[in-house]
């Protein structure tokens, strides 16, 4: 990364270790920041989605650069969600300026002219030079950012999602070569599929994995009656362990009519085993992303429909850009200055990135 460093008496606490925190602490460590992560759950990895890290992006920093690579692996393929935090986070616990604490989640966060801090649900204070908040779409931190706009809404749709070996399937409906699929249809769902390596690393037949998203407006009653979504705020996720029988049933008899192989395999393993999660999809165009020493990223910032495939960059562009806005400083380390710059550099590019996927969601969500 860049080759400056801030003093070593810095620090940054981060709130939230998924993707976008963890790039965002990786990045302020490098810079010679202490950095310090709290994750609210525990160390049990997600299973996720499927990513496209690095799709020929031109970074225009050596921070983004290398977040890029780090994130990567050096692939242009898609990838498993999982293979990528597990990058970032190996990254994380090799870098001795970094302190990841799990099973830490945070009632509020507050400032003074001197630091700031986020208090724990035990009481617990942990403070810095800095606050970052990357909590995802219901941010605590946000809350501190932008008090008249705290929440992000429920956009309308949710998304079935699941990955899988490809051994999980008969071999007859192995694909003979990576493959990415769009089926939309025009009544009121569409999947997305895509052949990702294997959790290896292999891309051989039979040791790949099959990745999915099944976009569906068509059951936001379930997420109601289940309290996934209550008003016009998403609470939580769907896990296949809680959704009812008769949901499954009625998936299972749409895929039979809708995909074709090897994704009716595939949605009818996940399906059978229980091993999908429906994601209720928010959205957030933000209108600050800053607040005097705390500062919003990643779904925290921005909440943008997945189908615009843009949320991992942009959180990463965010990692990058603020790292680069306190390396930039002259003189006397200013975090409050540095801030205020990284606000300037990224608000409007992340809302038209927001604004642009709401058509797609007014169009598709109910």
């Amino acid at each position: 990364m860049n080759k400056q460093v801030v003093k070593s008496d810095m620090s940054v606490v981060v709130v939230g270790a998924s993707l976008a925190g963890l790039m965002m602490g990786i990045a302020l460590a490098k810079a010679g920041m202490k950095v310090t992560i709290l994750e609210r759950v525990g160390t049990k990895p997600r299973s996720g989605a499927v990513l496209q890290v690095d799709s020929g992006e031109r970074d225009n920093s050596a921070t983004a650069k290398s977040l890029r690579k780090l994130a990567s692996g050096g692939l242009r393929s898609a990838q498993a969600w999982s293979s990528i935090q597990s990058r970032l986070h190996a990254a994380a616990l090799d870098d001795a300026r970094i302190e990841l604490i799990y099973d830490t989640p945070i009632r509020g966060a507050d400032q003074n002219d001197e630091m700031a801090w986020v208090v724990t649900d035990t009481g617990k204070i942990f403070s810095g030079d800095i606050v970052i908040g990357a909590d995802g779409h219901r941010s605590i931190v946000r809350r501190m950012v932008a008090p008249q706009k705290p929440n992000a809404t429920f956009a309308g749709y949710m998304i079935w999602v699941a990955i899988l070996n490809e051994q999980d399937i008969a071999e007859k409906y192995w694909p003979d070569a990576d493959m990415a699929v769009s089926m939309p249809d025009g009544i009121g769902d569409f999947l997305l599929g895509s052949v990702i390596q294997g959790a290896g690393g292999s891309r051989k037949r039979g040791e790949r994995r099959l990745g999915w998203a099944w976009y569906d407006n068509t059951r936001n009653h379930l997420l109601r009656e289940l309290g996934c979504v209550r008003g016009s705020l998403v609470h939580h996720s769907l896990i296949g362990t809680d959704i009812p029988g008769h949901t499954l049933t009625e998936l299972a008899d749409q895929a039979r009519e809708r995909w074709p192989q090897p994704w009716l395999a595939a949605t009818l393993h996940s399906i059978q085993t229980r091993a999908l999660t429906a994601i209720p999809v928010s959205e957030y165009v933000p209108n600050q992303l800053v607040n005097k020493r705390i500062a919003i990223t990643g779904d925290a910032a921005h909440v943008l429909t997945p189908i615009s495939a843009a949320g991992f960059n942009a959180s990463l562009l965010d990692a990058a850009t603020l790292t680069d806005c306190i390396l930039q400083q002259s003189g006397l380390y200013d975090p409050v200055s540095a801030l205020s710059r990284y606000e300037s550099l990224r608000l409007k590019p992340v809302q038209q990135m927001v604004q642009s996927g709401q058509s797609f969601s007014r169009s598709f969500g109910r």
